[in-house]
């Protein structure tokens, strides 16, 4: 028998949530950011497919355009929107989380992005209600449910890390490091890389992380948004494709 009677529903949740550990918040995020976390990640690859069917992109060249993606496009949009969205709920503000939300989505200029973006958020909101029960959570997610914000997946993030009592430098990180753990699958499924150099090319970004961190910390709303103007290209050339593998 699997069970204790004399075990109380709030024990059982304390327990989960890591909560008299101190490990808490290091639980939840080792948890958003594992591949098998269903946010939809596993559909995406960033643009990545687009430059790989341009013949834009080789082995090589993989460390580079994932240092630029993450330094002048994941950085200075997602990662700076999932930080103020984190200090917005950590501060009781839903209202300024829609407006972060908001501003996000206008920066997504190709059709793929923003479904991408308001698709893997949705699912990251629904299944972070459930699986946190945090009231945070699931008050914005019904606010995306009744159209009164897009829910994107950078700003459903930062919701859930603020809720969860995730620190906003440890929420970005995981987050950035979800990012490379998906353009690293997504690369390894389109044969421009092993399993054993996908674990490098990971590994590579660790720097480059760290520096997106601190940057996104010090944005305002204003400088939210991207600059790498060919993966914006690509994904609209990838939304034409006669075949896709991937999402984006």
């Amino acid at each position: 028998m699997y069970r204790n009677e004399g075990d109380t529903p709030a024990d059982t949740a304390a327990a989960v949530n890591g909560i008299g550990t101190g490990l808490g918040p290091l639980l939840v995020s080792l948890q958003l950011t594992d591949s098998a976390f269903p946010s939809g990640f596993y559909t995406l690859s960033h643009s990545l497919e687009g430059f790989a069917q341009a013949g834009a992109v080789d082995p090589g060249s993989l460390p580079l355009l994932l240092r630029d993606l993450l330094l002048h496009g994941v950085g200075p949009a997602d990662a700076t929107a999932l930080a103020l969205a984190h200090r917005a709920t950590a501060a009781g503000d839903p209202a300024a989380v829609v407006r972060i939300d908001e501003h996000l989505l206008a920066t997504k200029l190709g059709r793929e992005m923003r479904q991408a973006a308001t698709r893997t958020g949705r699912q990251l909101l629904d299944l972070g209600h459930e699986v946190f029960d945090r009231p945070e959570i699931g008050d914005y997610f019904d606010r995306v449910v009744r159209r009164e914000a897009p829910g994107t997946q950078a700003v459903a993030a930062g919701v859930i890390y603020a809720a969860t009592g995730v620190p906003a430098r440890q929420a970005i990180a995981s987050d950035l490091l979800a990012f490379c753990v998906s353009f690293a699958g997504a690369a390894l499924r389109l044969r421009l890389t092993d399993h054993r150099t996908t674990q490098t090319l990971i590994r590579g970004a660790a720097p480059v992380i760290e520096e997106t961190v601190e940057a996104a910390l010090r944005r305002e709303l204003d400088d939210v948004g991207a600059t790498v103007f060919a993966s914006d290209i690509m994904s609209g050339r990838h939304e034409r494709a006669e075949a896709r593998l991937f999402a984006s």
